[in-house]
């Protein structure tokens, strides 16, 4: 008996189960060609919630930076220590999550 991953949810299950345990996906029908359409749709949805985390990011950015020259916010208050660590941490994590994408699609390809 060997332990496989499921092609549905990614969990270790036997190879010998009919169904996933954890996803409840039924794999006695499954052939090659549904196998590679549920890791189409995977990957899809993975693409899609780092895009949309790579949106936030950069509202985190663009509204920290904003807010600093705004309002002519006073340096050293801390709305401007607000908005800088704001500006920075969504910089930081656009840069993160965009490379995080691109290794997902390539990894795809």
């Amino acid at each position: 008996m060997a332990v496989i991953n499921c092609p549905g949810c990614s969990k270790k299950i036997s190879d010998k189960a009919k169904s996933c345990n954890h996803c409840n996906l039924n794999l006695s029908g499954l052939d090659a060609e549904k196998i590679a359409s549920i890791n189409r749709v995977d990957l899809i949805n993975k693409t899609q919630r780092l895009m949309n985390y790579s949106f936030i990011a950069m509202l985190l950015f663009c509204g920290g930076f904003l807010f600093m020259f705004w309002d002519n916010v006073e340096p050293g208050s801390w709305q401007h220590n607000l908005a800088m660590v704001s500006a920075m941490l969504g910089f930081v994590m656009y840069i993160i999550i965009r490379a995080m994408l691109l290794f997902t699609k390539r990894k795809a390809n």
